[in-house]
Parts: C-alpha cells; structure tokens; sequence
C-alpha cells in the first residue's frame, strides 16, 4: 500500500484481471417482480354494504397487525446488542428463542409467509408472523468476524458485514415495509409501488420501492452513509441543521452517497464509485483515499481483532488500493507494512501499530 498521488496501487497480489472479474461479479443481478393490479366492480346495495364490512375489516386488521412500532420494538431491545458482539451470529425469534449460526457467512431464507425459516441448506425453523394480531420481530446480529446474507419474506435481499444488526417484521403488514439497521448492509429490494420498503436507523429513514443502495451506520462512526447502486431513493434525515438541500429529506441518483454527520446534524452528497462501498461483500476492501485509521476499524470489524495505531500521524496519512480479505490477517497486516514506514507488534488478541 502507498500514500496517494501515485496510481493503480495494489495491496495484495490480485491481478487487474482478477479484480476486473470481481467488480462484474457484484451485484450482476437485480431481481425485480411485477405486481398484478385488479379492479373489481361490486353493483347493488347489497354487495355495496359487503364491500365495506370486508374493507372497515381489512382497515382494523391491518391496523393491529402493524400497532406494534419496529422502533419501539429496537429500543426495548438495543441493550442485548453488547452480547452479541463477539462469537457466532444469531438469529432471535420472536418467542425470544436464540439461534446460534457457526458458520463464518451465515445464509438465512424466510418463505413467502415468512413463518418458514431455513438457516444453511438444510436446518428449518417454524414460527408464527403475528401474536395477538401484531407484527412479530426478528433479530439478526452480526459480530465482529462473521458476515450474513438473507433473504426476507417479501423476496428483498440483504448482505450483513461485520458487527452489524438488522431487525425486521417475519411478515410485511400494512402498506410499508420497514426494517432497522445497526452497523452496514447491503440491500436488494423487491419492487412493489403499492408498499415501499423503508431502512430505519438512528437517524434517517431511506425510502425505496425496488432498487440496489447500502446503508453503513455503525454506532462508533460519526457518519451515517447511504450509498445508491441502482433505482432512486429517497432519504428523510432525523434533527437536520442544514442540508444541501435546504430540507430535511434528499433524493439521490445511482453513484450517488448521502452522508449525515451525527455531531453537527448536517449532510452532504457526493457522486462515487460504488464498487469501492459495496465490494465487501465479495471479500476485498477497495479504499480511495482514506485515513489508516479508517482503514484500520475496517479491518479489526473484519477480522475480529483490535487494532491500535499510537501514531497520530501516522494515522491521518491517506491511502488508495485494495485488500483481498480472504487472506488471513497476518498476510493482510503485512501487505500493509510492506507499501509504509510501520511497525507493529501482534498479540493474539491485538495489534498494536507504531
């Protein structure tokens, strides 16, 4: 790795034609299905009066099931959050019931009820979508080291890095489906106009109907950023100061990032490579002028290890390139040494950088 000015820097040993591969490999697919619209013609009182007993029904019905506040649900919840942040990835069911998933990418598909869950190819979980007629919640957490991908009931797709948290309904009530986000996902919405599709975090609502975007909102970062692939969405920021916009809500165009600043309540957007914020997935982090501290917190989120840089300048220096991630740290820490002018010394749960 080198400072920036110079040109095509490469952390590991990938080739052009290696990486070239991986870029056309990501997100080479965008599912989209197609809604069905029907109009149905009800003549005489009688069948007047039944329609709007089956409608005053529907109304109440779908107004219990979606009572219950996704974000209340996360607030009653978010101090679990220190018990997961290590180990292996878990599942909460609604009962309160804790999966423990081994594997290091944990793969996770609900049916179209959502009442179906398969973890891994073979391992099948049965749960209820409602209790008492409200929408039942599940938890994904993701620690440090592990990574998840999973499929929600509605057929949207969402790939979970490190040290993360998504909380969702098992089921999509009413007319919006909503989910919660801690930490960074990448997520593939099924279309459907009639029910758009809304990421919650902190601080800001996205709202899409059927597109490809990532969110990065991690609780010790002070951005939360949003980051658009395909489609269009639309963001609504939470106790905004000022805005490019002169509003508390912006709509950005693919290649496009939203950053919001947590301390100073500001945001700003800026056209980017997407490649560079969503290549994670395919284990390589691609860097374009950023910080080695940066650098640094996304490789001990990766890997499951602290990282500790005592040189404050050191730290502030800016680098381009990539890392192939699915190198072991040592190789990844060394590739690093290699192109600057640290040293570290590494424990077995630590690396400390000079």
């Amino acid at each position: 790795m080198e400072k920036i000015n110079p040109k095509n820097i490469n952390f590991s040993s990938m080739t052009e034609e290696e990486t070239s591969a991986l870029k056309n490999r990501i997100f080479n697919t965008i599912h989209k299905k197609k809604t069905r619209k029907r109009n149905f013609w009800f003549s005489g009182l009688a069948a007047a009066c039944l329609a709007g007993c089956i409608g005053l029904t529907f109304y109440f019905y779908n107004t219990s099931n979606t009572s219950s506040s996704i974000t209340d649900f996360v607030n009653s919840t978010s101090s679990e959050n220190e018990n997961h942040k290590e180990g292996e990835v878990v599942l909460t069911l609604g009962e309160g019931n804790s999966l423990k998933i081994k594997e290091d990418v944990a793969s996770i598909n609900y049916s179209d009820s959502g009442e179906n869950v398969t973890i891994g190819a073979n391992e099948v979980v049965n749960q209820k979508a409602t209790k008492n007629k409200k929408s039942v919640f599940n938890t994904l957490w993701v620690p440090y080291g592990k990574r998840s991908n999973l499929t929600l009931s509605d057929g949207t797709k969402v790939w979970l890095n490190s040290g993360s948290k998504l909380v969702y309904p098992i089921a999509f009530n009413g007319d919006k489906r909503e989910v919660y986000i801690e930490g960074e996902a990448i997520f593939e919405v099924t279309h459907n106009k009639s029910k758009p599709f809304h990421v919650i975090s902190d601080h800001q609502v996205v709202e899409v109907l059927g597109t490809v975007f990532g969110v990065t909102n991690y609780p010790d970062e002070t951005e939360t950023n949003t980051i658009l692939k395909s489609g269009s969405v639309q963001i609504s920021f939470k106790n905004i100061k000022n805005a490019s916009s002169h509003s508390d809500k912006m709509k950005i165009t693919p290649g496009t990032k939203a950053s919001f600043d947590k301390e100073n309540k500001s945001i700003v957007s800026e056209k980017v490579n997407v490649d560079n914020y969503f290549s994670w997935k395919e284990g390589v982090l691609i860097f374009k002028n950023n910080d080695l501290q940066y650098i640094m917190k996304r490789i001990s989120r990766y890997y499951n290890i602290d990282i500790v840089i005592e040189n404050e300048n050191l730290a502030k220096e800016t680098f381009s390139g990539y890392l192939d991630l699915n190198e072991d740290i040592n190789s990844v820490i060394h590739s690093i040494k290699e192109s600057t002018n640290m040293e570290y010394v590494k424990t077995e749960n630590k690396i400390l950088i000079k």
